[in-house]
């Protein structure tokens, strides 16, 4: 689909929300971060029920306009349309890109991971609109076991990635290495911890804006 790619955007991870208040919570929040300027966010919960994705999930589409912000949720294509989503994000052992494609059809964003220390085989021609590499640093907010790629592993991937591909970079970074990560071939970087567990998430993003922007 054709969409424009910010420089940054968050994922939000559901470990970051409150046991208590959860939705005013949630409401605030997406209120916030759309005022900041996001125009993209994931939402990432590996281990709530559905009916609590689709909870979270309706809360953040009323709080982000989706004239105004484009919405990632994370594994769950099947809950995409339920949720008034714009796409959805598969890893290894989720959907292929080919099966999510399917379920979504042409018009919403389908990403997928892309490759660490080399891009993965025959990824350039799965039917996804970005390909997320890393962790380009170490990282708490994920689970992996994969090695950091370092800034010289988004350099090395975007050159067999070509200048057409569109790469999140993701994992690790903070606003010291935002820049050097983007100047070494990635599209976007993708940000969780740096946003989120910061006491004003929103005014973080700012920061981020003002120094990447």
């Amino acid at each position: 689909m054709a969409f424009s790619f910010p420089l940054i955007y968050p994922i939000l991870d559901s470990s970051t929300l409150p046991a208590t208040g959860r939705a005013e919570f949630l409401h605030r929040l997406g209120g916030s971060l759309a005022e900041a300027g996001v125009t993209l966010l994931e939402y990432r919960n590996k281990t709530g029920s559905a009916a609590e994705l689709l909870a979270d999930a309706a809360v953040l589409r009323a709080a982000l306009p989706a004239s105004c912000v484009k919405l990632i949720l994370d594994d769950r294509a099947d809950l995409v349309a339920a949720t008034g989503f714009d796409g959805v994000h598969v890893d290894a052992g989720d959907l292929s890109p080919a099966e999510a494609r399917c379920i979504l059809g042409s018009d919403r964003i389908v990403g997928t991971f892309g490759g660490s220390d080399t891009l993965l085989p025959g990824i350039l021609d799965a039917p996804a609109d970005y390909l997320a590499i890393g962790p380009v640093f170490p990282t708490t907010t994920k689970q992996t076991a994969k090695a950091p790629i370092g800034v010289e592993g988004v350099r090395r991937l975007r050159a067999q990635a070509g200048p057409d591909a569109v790469l999140v970079a993701a994992a690790g970074i903070t606003l010291d290495t935002a820049a050097a990560v983007l100047a070494a071939g990635a599209t976007t970087v993708a940000v969780s911890a740096a946003i989120f567990h910061s006491e004003d998430p929103a005014a973080e993003f700012r920061s981020w804006l003002r120094q990447l922007g």
